[in-house]
């Protein structure tokens, strides 16, 4: 499957949340606020923070077989099949290859770096999407090969707009999506921002 149809598959939840389609798979990332929706096949929560590991919303499309891939702190507040895992692991939960890759801050203390929380870098019908979670720019990125990235852009907790610019080029990805911003913090001139200067390095998709 191209990288575009990907994109035109993958439906942004609000704040960190996706629901991506392929592999005949849906696959959840952080679901918050939702409307009840599409039953989820794998569920992936960055970290326990209560807007993105949220019980009650994944409730909402969890079914018998659903999988959660998760650290073991969000773990302890879910229930049903949940596998945890930690940065460096890799796992293939309902046939779907998920990567567990590190997400912390440098410069700031909302997700210490030794809390060993997550982003995700999911292989969709050949394409790899890269879900950055909470974190800053941080070396990591740079040892990334994924075609789409989903980068938080509000500051405050995360990257900024232009830091996230500045993973864009560490990363090299085909495309760019921006998220966290428009709930909790940030807002769609963080969107904007990042868009207006990502663009040189690689397309941009602002997903409503």
């Amino acid at each position: 499957m191209a990288v575009s149809d990907v994109v035109a598959a993958m439906r942004w939840l609000g704040h960190d949340g996706f629901l991506i389609k392929g592999n005949d798979r849906s696959i959840y990332i952080d679901p918050f606020k939702i409307e009840s929706g599409d039953p989820a096949d794998v569920i992936l929560v960055t970290h326990e923070h209560f807007d993105h590991c949220s019980p009650e919303d994944i409730q909402k499309v969890q079914k018998e077989d659903t999988v959660i891939v998760t650290d073991a702190e969000s773990a302890a507040k879910l229930s049903g099949n949940v596998m945890v895992v930690k940065p460096g692991d890799r796992v293939d939960p309902a046939g779907v290859d998920v990567e567990a890759v590190p997400a912390y801050n440098v410069n700031k203390r909302f997700h210490p770096r030794d809390k060993g929380w997550l982003g995700f870098v999911v292989t969709v019908d050949g394409v790899r999407v890269y879900h950055a979670g909470d974190t800053d720019l941080i070396p990591e990125m740079s040892d990334l090969h994924v075609d789409i990235a989903l980068l938080p852009v509000s500051g405050t907790y995360v990257m900024t707009a232009q830091e996230a610019v500045e993973a864009v080029k560490r990363i090299n990805p085909k495309v760019a999506i921006p998220m966290h911003y428009g709930a909790i913090v940030g807002s769609e001139n963080d969107a904007a921002t990042f868009t207006a200067a990502a663009e040189e390095f690689c397309k941009v998709v602002v997903l409503e």
